[in-house]
C-alpha cells in the first residue's frame, strides 16, 4: 500500500519490469508503503545486473523458474534504510537506523524447516528470493525487506562495491564447497564477475595455479590481472592445454561458472582422479550434460553451488579490508531510465562489457 497521511513520500515510484523476453519498460507502480515489525523501507542505491537477470531478459525465466510479467529485476543492490519498523535488527542482530547505508542478502528464507534449521537457509523449499517470481527486485526507487538482510557498510565500501557483495558472496560460498587451500591447483570455466570474483578468492586462500578460460579477452585481461592464468578458449584447447600444463594430470579443483553446457563436460575433464567439480552456472537449456565415464572413473566430487549462506560478514571485511575488488569489476554505469539499454548492452557483451551497475 501507498504510505497515508506521510508527505514526505510520494504514492508512486519507478520500476524497470519485464512485460516479456527482452520487453524491459520504466513503469510507474505504487510506493510500497511504510515498514511494519522487523521491516525497513530502502531508498535503493545501487544495482547490479547478474548473469541470471539476464537469463529472465533474453528468455522470461532462469532455469525452470518463468518470470510471469510484469516483474520488478534486480538482486544485486546497495540502500540506505528511510523508514524502519519496531524490532528491525540487521543481520548482525543489531538495530536499524535511518540513514544507514546497508548491502542487502536478497534470499528471504522461511527459518523454520528442517533444511533452514539444519543451516541451510539457500536452500530453503519456501525462500523467497528478490527478482525471482512472485518477489519484485530492486530496480525500482524504494523497497520495503526484512531487517535481518540488511548489513551496514562502512564508508570504505561506496554505494556500487555494497552492491556487487552479493556476486562476491556467491563466490565465496562456491570457494567454500571447493575446500580451497594452500597449494589446491583449480581451474575456472568462464572468467564472468562470478568466476573473476571466485579466482579472487581461490588466490586469496593459497590456490595455485588457478588457470582461468573464456572466449572474451578483455575479461581475461582481468583475470591474468587477479593472478590467474588466461586461456582463450576459443583460440586453444583449454583441456588439452591445462592437462599437458599439470603432467597429465588435471587440477584439483574444477569450477564451472560459465553457464555453458559444454563447459561442464569440459570441467570434469579437466578435474584430476578425486577431484572436486563445482558447478556454479546456469545453463540456459536448464540440462547437465557431462561424459559420465569421466566423472565415474575418477570418482569426482561434483557440488552444485546455490546462492549463498552465511558469508555476508565475511565478505564484507574482505572488500572493506580491499582483499577482494569488486570495483573493477566495473565496466559501466547507467541511471535507473536507461535500466533497458544497459540490460541490451549487457545481453549481447557489447563494449567491453564485464559488470554493469544500475544507479538509483
Amino acid at each position: 500500500m501507498p504510505p497515508e497521511g506521510n508527505a514526505s513520500y510520494p504514492a508512486r515510484m519507478l520500476a524497470v519490469r519485464l512485460h516479456g523476453p527482452r520487453d524491459l519498460r520504466v513503469d510507474e507502480v505504487p510506493h510500497p508503503g511504510l515498514p511494519g515489525k522487523g521491516q525497513v523501507l530502502l531508498r535503493i542505491r545501487a544495482t547490479s545486473v547478474c548473469g541470471s537477470d539476464l537469463h529472465s531478459y533474453r528468455h522470461g525465466r532462469t532455469g525452470d523458474t518463468g518470470a510471469v510479467q510484469p516483474l520488478v529485476l534486480g538482486h544485486e543492490f546497495s540502500a540506505e534504510v528511510e523508514e524502519a519498523g519496531l524490532e528491525s535488527l540487521d543481520g548482525h542482530f543489531q538495530p536499524l537506523l535511518p540513514g544507514m547505508r546497508v548491502a542487502v542478502d536478497p534470499a528471504q528464507p522461511c527459518g523454520e524447516c528442517s533444511l533452514c534449521r539444519e543451516g541451510n537457509p539457500n536452500l530453503c523449499p519456501s525462500i523467497r528470493f528478490c527478482g525471482n517470481y512472485p518477489v519484485g527486485g530492486s530496480l525500482c526507487d524504494w523497497m520495503l525487506m526484512p531487517a535481518h538482510s540488511c548489513f551496514p557498510v562502512p564508508d570504505e565500501i561506496d554505494d556500487a562495491a555494497a552492491a556487487l557483495l552479493e556476486p562476491a558472496g556467491v563466490a565465496l560460498h562456491a570457494a567454500d564447497l571447493a575446500r580451497i587451500r594452500v597449494g589446491t591447483s583449480a581451474a575456472i570455466l568462464g572468467a564472468g564477475p562470478i568466476g573473476l570474483l571466485i579466482l579472487q578468492i581461490a588466490r586469496l586462500a593459497g590456490a595455485d595455479p588457478v588457470f582461468v578460460t573464456d572466449r572474451l579477452p578483455w575479461r581475461l585481461d582481468l583475470a591474468r590481472k587477479f593472478g590467474g592464468i588466461p586461456i582463450h578458449c576459443e583460440e586453444d584447447d583449454a583441456t588439452r592445454w591445462i592437462l599437458d600444463h599439470t603432467h597429465g594430470l588435471g587440477t584439483d579443483v574444477a569450477v564451472e561458472s560459465a553457464w555453458g553446457a559444454e563447459t561442464v563436460a569440459q570441467a570434469a575433464e579437466i578435474a584430476r582422479p578425486g577431484g572436486c567439480l563445482v558447478l556454479v552456472g546456469i545453463p540456459e537449456e536448464d540440462r547437465l550434460v557431462m561424459k559420465h565415464s569421466a566423472a565415474r572413473r575418477k570418482g569426482l566430487t561434483i557440488l552444485m553451488s546455490r546462492r549463498m549462506k552465511h558469508v555476508m560478514p565475511r565478505v564484507l571485511r574482505l572488500v572493506s579490508r580491499g582483499l577482494v575488488d569488486v570495483h573493477n569489476l566495473i565496466s559501466h554505469r547507467f541511471p535507473l531510465t536507461q535500466a533497458p539499454d544497459a540490460f541490451e548492452l549487457n545481453a549481447e557483451y557489447k563494449d567491453n562489457v564485464t559488470k554493469v551497475v544500475i544507479d538509483h
